[in-house]
């Protein structure tokens, strides 16, 4: 699992461009504008207007879990008196910063609204989206959905969420007094995302949204997130249709998630216990990791709580800050089989027995996910310090990220779109994102470096494609882009309508057929430059991705194959490093895995 997750741990250079063309406008403040005066269960707000767009800004959707609600199930917030001006967005949920810093602030859990400006004449489907960040940082004020709501005819929603330790944190000693299913999981990120789509549910139809037609979507983690939500019993009804973006099935046993590293049986790093043993130290109770185990095991657990409870917010990250993070993201077990917020059962298993929520989905990954990785560690990039300045050797580079981004593949979309049409009449829909076209900057061919990798979609889903910005950076041909970006967000806005993306919303698109497990195909969105909208039949499993190396004339260098191995056991769950060194009759045994690994 610790090996799944480092797919989200890595500097994320397209998302922090994305996240630059997404942004809103200036650091000021804009004026509220009356037209956009509600009245909802907490009180009135009063927002903006944007190119024909209502904008709500920092909606609270929970009470602020702090102190004695610090890792405890997410409530209703609170009613406010007068009118409440919503033009600044949330605080950042508590997280590390790039350079490793702690930022944010633990009331955090609000969210924006985004409507066309006659959405409450009529009522228009809803699109709550959760954003990416290896569920350890990020923040929803980065996505910009004006350009989706006013083009696309939809309300579009982007939600806050508790990250890391604060987000997912299960410990015998907080269960101690508790009573709730809820309070028992461990799972509060999970249930800020359902607290939200409560709110969504009783609150929405103010902006003009209808609460029967509400669509979950998410990116990276956000994607994660998606799937956590259809395998959660607790949000069933709460949305009616749900898509993930390079996300992929995954969830952490209970003990895992709890138990030391170091235990028997052993747990995962950045554990609860962990994190509690780390703390000892730091706080100069304890001298060694024995001694930290030996004050853990005498304190009551009202007294561990009150003291986890009782640590200022910034200390609790000192842990992380002392090891390994990656542009500020860190690990930590997330999403726990908790048996009432999460089913509790190996996650893909459990959407091949239909345990999840069946309703309509669409799921599918970028061609070239894994290059953004590649960019920022291989060795066979150049560099000027952090800077990627060229590939030194093409062929590597290449190889190691078809295979990358065909075992994502394979683990995001293909195997769980299987799993889940076989146990659901609702359809399920697959596609791969192609488009390359960037340009090239003082030398370096981001179209080779970057080409369809992580993230770059989220332009195109939101519409960042008429940026300047982006057109300097990331797109080289901005008629073709915009097109595609025109595309993918009418197929997107059909489906949160009907749950079917069909041709699109002006039916001038090529069907999108569903998944059919016997013979599935999938929309590949590509440029009119290439092979633009087209369905293909290359599909992807684990075991076969694995299965093809070995069978693949490039690698017939050992060593590279070996790398290609090990690329496999850093990634994901699909090799072990066991497997690793049986594979092939052992043939990667003089290729020491650590040696082999260029992702470190």
């Amino acid at each position: 699992m610790q090996r799944l997750a480092r797919r989200l741990l890595a500097p994320l250079l397209v998302a922090a461009v994305t996240a630059t063309l997404l942004a809103c406008g200036s650091s000021e403040p804009p004026a509220v504008d009356h037209a956009t005066h509600r009245g909802i269960a907490q009180g009135e707000l009063v927002g903006f207007v944007s190119e024909d767009t209502h904008v709500w800004r920092g909606i609270p959707f929970a009470e602020a879990p702090v102190g004695a609600l610090r890792w405890r199930p997410p409530i209703e917030p609170r009613a406010w008196t007068g009118v409440r001006e919503t033009t600044t967005h949330g605080a950042e949920c508590p997280q590390l910063s790039p350079s490793g810093d702690f930022t944010g602030d633990e009331d955090c859990l609000t969210l924006d609204i985004y409507a066309p400006a006659d959405a409450i004449q009529q009522p228009r489907p809803v699109m709550v989206f959760i954003h990416g960040g290896g569920n350890t940082l990020g923040s929803s004020r980065v996505y910009d959905g004006a350009r989706l709501a006013r083009e696309n005819g939809v309300i579009v929603v982007t939600v806050q969420y508790r990250l890391g330790i604060l987000g997912w944190f299960a410990h015998s000693a907080l269960r101690a007094t508790e009573t709730t299913p809820e309070g028992l999981s461990g799972n509060w990120g999970t249930l800020d995302l359902i607290r939200s789509l409560e709110w969504v549910r009783d609150n929405i139809a103010a902006f003009g949204g209808d609460p029967g037609r509400v669509t979950i979507f998410g990116e990276s983690a956000g994607g994660v997130n998606v799937f956590s939500l259809l395998l959660s019993p607790r949000a069933r009804g709460l949305f009616h249709g749900a898509i993930s973006q390079s996300g992929f099935v995954t969830s952490f046993p209970m003990a895992e998630a709890e138990n030391a590293s170091d235990a028997e049986p052993a747990g995962i790093s950045g554990s609860s216990t962990d994190v509690a043993l780390s703390l000892l130290e730091l706080d100069g109770r304890a001298a060694s990791r024995d001694e930290a185990r030996a004050a853990l095991a005498a304190m009551s657990a009202a007294e561990t709580a009150k003291w986890l409870r009782g640590k200022p917010v910034a200390d609790l990250f000192a842990p992380f800050q002392q090891g390994e993070t990656m542009g500020g993201m860190y690990f930590a077990p997330f999403v726990f089989r908790d048996g009432h917020v999460v089913v509790d059962a190996d996650p893909l298993e459990a959407l091949q027995v239909g345990l999840h929520n069946p309703v309509p989905t669409i799921m599918g990954t970028n061609r070239d996910e894994q290059k953004l990785f590649l960019a920022m560690a291989s060795p066979y990039v150049n560099r000027l310090g952090p800077i990627p300045t060229g590939i030194n050797s093409p062929e590597r580079y290449e190889v190691l990220a078809e295979y990358g981004a065909r075992l994502w593949k394979a683990a995001g979309a293909d195997q769980p779109a299987t799993a889940m049409q076989t146990t659901q009449e609702a359809p399920v829909f697959g596609y791969r994102f192609d488009w390359d076209e960037e340009p090239s900057i003082l030398g370096i061919d981001l179209a080779q470096l970057i080409g369809a990798g992580h993230a770059v979609e989220l332009l195109f889903v939101f519409g960042g494609t008429d940026s300047t910005l982006a057109t300097r950076l990331l797109v080289d041909d901005v008629p073709s882009a915009e097109r595609l970006s025109k595309e993918m967000r009418s197929y997107w806005g059909e489906f949160a309508a009907t749950g079917n993306p069909g041709r699109g919303q002006q039916g001038d698109l090529p069907a999108w057929p569903g998944w059919a497990a016997e013979s599935p195909q999938f929309l590949v969105f590509d440029s009119v430059r290439d092979a633009g909208l087209h369905l293909s039949g290359e599909t992807e499993t684990e075991a076969g991705v694995i299965a093809a190396v070995a069978n693949d004339t490039r690698l017939t260098d050992i060593d590279l194959r070996c790398e290609v191995y090990a690329g496999f056991v850093q990634w994901s769950t699909s090799m072990s490093p066991e497997q690793y060194t049986r594979i092939n009759d052992g043939e990667c045994a003089a290729h020491p895995l650590e040696s082999r690994t260029p992702f470190d």
